[in-house]
């Protein structure tokens, strides 16, 4: 009996090739973007998106999707297939009044990027080093801080270099981005795809504007593609080059542009980035004087400052503000907490939201997406020893609630006696630790 191949069969044939020979290039690949997999696509889709500059919705392509899906793959396979370009929205940024510019593809893009997301992912997911942990499998922001916290703990680690690429999203270079898929892929049709999608544009107050380079947030595989940008650009050029030259133990952590560099010697700090700046430039990127920096960090550290009486300086790394304290026997530990300026974000964020929210929908409504935001929150945030700023965030979520109650109207609508008995017959969630990224605190 011949054996039917399905699409997840082919990707896995993919990976397990891309993993045997790390030298091999793919040569055909675009005719795995096809109606099977376009229409898979579209179920892995959130159907509450928002629309692209083309205003049609997930629901609206989805009332004729056979058609639809039918026309979007004769276009591509007559190489007809020309991306929209991404309608552009400006979200907050981190409670400060600044945005933070975002890419919304069209459907019918995010469907022909969802295909060319698992396609890349097949193949470079097996190039990757341990210390990337964006928006890659079984890996998160929590197994980056955890590694972090494993670094710090367990390491002779002195100092920390905290480092902010300069708009990366909107500086990735295309013809080197283009270079580097060329190491693994040498389908001029399937890198074609990818390089159309680079240059779509963007779309913003009813103008379009051509892209030379970036590839936009709120894209289905701009974030593989930064993975693989950094990863010939930063992961490699570290772990051959800066790491062999280093005089003491360096280690990089990297959640997809957010990274660190942990050093035993402030030599080495004060060379990575030195040399690091050079590095960047060659690739059209740019540091963050403002928010990058060196730092003394860890036991040695913590040691010095405690006979002086000072303080050992922090820094913040995605959303967590981290920092060397004493454990319940006084010995050396590290601390992670949310950052203040995240913090401030998200409760501006739900003030802002429960503020229109709240007459459009009755409170019972609007009440369990409270509880939603909350656990959502936690779910982030709730990690080991930052139970503190769960709470505080609890108690401001609770009294932000109460506020809006109350301005329903003219008259008070519940007193704070009446809200307490509603939230006894309607808990919101409490606080609770979800991620366990400590290690095992032998260091004295």
């Amino acid at each position: 009996m011949i054996k039917s191949w399905t699409y997840e069969d082919k990707l896995k044939v993919i990976t397990e090739k891309a993993k045997r020979d790390k030298k091999l290039k793919f040569t055909s690949l675009a005719h795995l973007i096809n109606e099977i997999s376009l229409a898979q696509s579209y179920e892995k889709l959130n159907k509450a998106s928002a629309c692209g500059s083309d205003g049609v919705t997930v629901e609206d392509y989805g009332n004729n999707m056979g058609d639809n899906i039918a026309i979007l793959n004769t276009l591509i396979r007559s190489k007809k297939y020309k991306p929209q370009p991404v309608r552009r929205v400006y979200i907050p940024k981190d409670g400060s009044g600044r945005t933070r510019p975002l890419g919304l593809p069209s459907v019918e893009d995010k469907l022909v990027q969802t295909v060319l997301k698992e396609i890349l992912e097949a193949i470079f997911e097996q190039d990757f080093l341990d210390c990337s942990h964006g928006f890659r499998p079984g890996k998160s922001c929590h197994t980056a801080i955890g590694e972090l916290d494993q670094e710090v703990m367990r390491k002779p680690i002195n100092f920390v270099v905290e480092v902010d690429i300069k708009k990366f999203f909107d500086s990735v270079n295309h013809k080197w981005l283009y270079e580097m898929l060329r190491q693994r892929i040498s389908d001029p049709v399937f890198l074609g795809l990818i390089w159309r999608t680079l240059r779509a544009g963007v779309m913003e107050n009813g103008t379009a504007t051509s892209s030379d380079e970036g590839t936009p947030q709120g894209g289905i595989v701009s974030p593989m593609l930064a993975n693989i940008y950094l990863h010939y650009v930063l992961d490699l050029w570290f772990e051959k080059r800066f790491k062999k030259q280093a005089k003491g133990y360096v280690k990089l952590i990297r959640y997809c542009d957010d990274f660190v560099v942990v050093c035993e010697s402030e030599h080495d700090a004060k060379q990575f980035l030195l040399q690091l700046k050079e590095r960047l430039a060659k690739f059209s990127l740019e540091i963050s004087k403002e928010k990058t920096q060196v730092i003394k960090f860890g036991k040695k550290a913590w040691r010095q400052a405690n006979k002086t009486g000072s303080k050992v300086k922090s820094f913040d790394f995605l959303g967590f503000t981290h920092y060397c304290k004493a454990n319940r026997n006084g010995w050396f530990g590290m601390g992670h907490k949310t950052s203040k300026k995240r913090l401030a974000s998200k409760l501006k964020g739900f003030n802002q939201w429960l503020r229109n929210i709240r007459n459009i929908c009755p409170m019972r409504n609007w009440w369990k997406l409270v509880k939603a935001k909350l656990r959502g929150y936690y779910n982030y945030f709730g990690i080991n020893g930052n139970i503190k700023c769960l709470i505080q965030y609890y108690w401001y979520v609770k009294q932000i609630c109460f506020k809006w109650i109350n301005r329903r109207s003219q008259k008070k609508s519940m007193s704070w006696k009446q809200f307490v008995q509603y939230m006894q017959w309607n808990p919101l969630p409490e606080p609770k630790i979800y991620h366990n990224i400590w290690v095992k605190r032998t260091s004295k």
